[in-house]
């Protein structure tokens, strides 16, 4: 009912966007923050087309140690006393070339792991690093792995917890009020922890790729050339991590824009019957 009610509202404003008739500043934020987070969203589509033409071309770049994304993980994970982490393929579009603490795994692609290329190498080595960094009881790293199991189902709990609310505060008191409130903060607080995650992911996986960096380095993976190519490659992944973080926040400050306007108009409506 809220969402169809919200939905209302939202198709109501627009409509007085296009005719030109928008006098309240909040639907113009509204409006000003929608704009941008499609700015936002044709840019991350950009960036993500840019690092998969880097990524192919430096998968199909060979490195010089001739090791494998596979070999360079399992290397990196012996050296440090990860002999439990196993290394595994993945095919999956939701999770790729990343590490599980859960699973106590290190995901590597169906099409890097095992060739001898640049990519495959930045990947073992990096996400091997991750590992490395949760067994080091890294602050951020703990903190990210709180957060990632609420990543799957805390940004689609939003309108079920403020439908939730509402059907209490109907039963319970017969009014709009207080269960209303609480639902649709702790449907916030969800959304929220996408933002922070993201900003978690950022700092974790820059700190995997300056040890990655140091590992191969010391254990003479790698040449100089090599070495800027992978900077280079994982620049762009750090480009799309804050590219994210900045999406995050602005989902959030639309999300809470869009309450703010239905109550408003809630509230108009109510005062005019």
């Amino acid at each position: 009912m809220t969402e169809f009610l919200m939905a209302d509202f939202m198709n109501d404003m627009w409509s007085r966007f296009i005719n030109g008739t928008i006098t309240d500043p909040l639907e113009w934020a509204i409006v000003i923050v929608a704009g941008i987070i499609v700015v936002v969203a044709l840019i991350s589509i950009v960036i993500s087309i840019w690092l998969a033409i880097k990524y192919v071309k430096f998968n199909r770049k060979q490195n010089t140690a001739g090791i494998t994304g596979v070999e360079a993980a399992r290397r990196i994970l012996d050296q440090n006393g990860l002999q439990d982490i196993r290394v595994k393929t993945t095919g999956s579009l939701l999770f790729g070339n990343s590490y599980s603490h859960y699973f106590r795994k290190v995901r590597l692609r169906r099409l890097t792991r095992n060739k001898t290329s640049i990519s495959s190498l930045a990947m073992g080595a990096q996400k091997s690093c991750l590992a490395i960094l949760d067994k080091e009881g890294d602050k951020d790293m703990k903190a990210r792995i709180i957060f990632t199991p609420i990543q799957l189902f805390g940004p689609y709990a939003f309108f079920p917890l403020i439908i939730v609310g509402i059907l209490l505060d109907v039963i319970i008191t017969q009014t709009i009020g207080i269960f209303t409130v609480i639902f649709t903060v702790l449907g916030l607080l969800f959304f929220l922890s996408s933002f922070i995650l993201s900003v978690l992911t950022l700092k974790t996986e820059k700190k995997a790729q300056n040890k990655a960096y140091e590992i191969m380095r010391k254990n003479g993976m790698i040449t100089q050339d090599e070495l800027d190519d992978i900077k280079s490659l994982f620049k762009l992944y750090n480009i799309e991590y804050i590219n994210n973080i900045i999406l995050s926040a602005l989902e959030l400050i639309y999300r809470i824009l869009v309450l703010i306007g239905y109550a408003k108009n809630s509230n108009s409506r109510s005062s005019n019957n």
